[in-house]
């Protein structure tokens, strides 16, 4: 039952994006195509999830053992840029478009607020290794659900008649807004 609440409760009631307001950059800025953002959903899962598991073991195993605990944010930062390095390296093999398509933001997920925080957020809820490896991956699939929406919800907005002065980031702004508060909806479930 425990998972379970981790599960929806990253997902939905704390959606990383639309609750706690993490990783906003790569949500405004990669949610112009859906296929993009799928990537973009993809590439953080991966990055989450194995950031999460590294930084639980050099935290546990490493910091804590040693009284370096205060190096925690400096630690994590290199493993994530490490791990976004890896990323590029291999999105640049297998789907050059992809690569093409994520652009800058690819290397901006090692600045990406929503993976640093996720495994900061593993380490003060005082979850196990597993529990931390859920959350990770339950934060990036509702990181990916917010993205992948919203991208949905902009390429429709694309095909429709928006007045002039709402056209592009306004309109964003306002569907976001509008999504954040629909998400705020799951509050009670958790």
């Amino acid at each position: 039952m425990e998972y379970f609440a981790i599960i929806v409760g990253s997902i939905f009631v704390s959606n990383i994006v639309l609750a706690q307001f993490l990783g906003i950059c790569p949500f405004i800025g990669v949610s112009g195509k859906l296929s993009t953002s799928v990537g973009m959903g993809g590439a953080v899962l991966f990055v989450m999830t194995i950031a999460t598991i590294v930084t639980w073991v050099a935290q546990y195993y490493i910091l804590n053992p040693l009284g370096l605990g205060f190096m925690q944010t400096i630690v994590f930062i290199l493993v994530i840029a490490s791990l976004v390095q890896m990323v590029e390296i291999i999105l640049k093999k297998i789907s050059p478009s992809l690569f093409q398509a994520l652009g800058v933001f690819l290397p901006l997920i090692t600045t990406n607020c929503a993976v640093l925080g996720v495994a900061i957020l593993a380490i003060q809820k005082d979850f196990n290794l597993l529990e931390g490896v859920v959350y990770a991956i339950s934060n990036a699939i509702g990181f990916t659900l917010a993205i992948v929406l919203f991208a949905g919800i902009r390429e429709h907005l694309d095909n429709m008649d928006v007045p002039k002065y709402m056209r592009g980031v306004p309109i964003a702004l306002v569907v976001a807004g509008i999504l954040a508060l629909s998400f705020m909806g799951f509050t009670g479930l958790v």
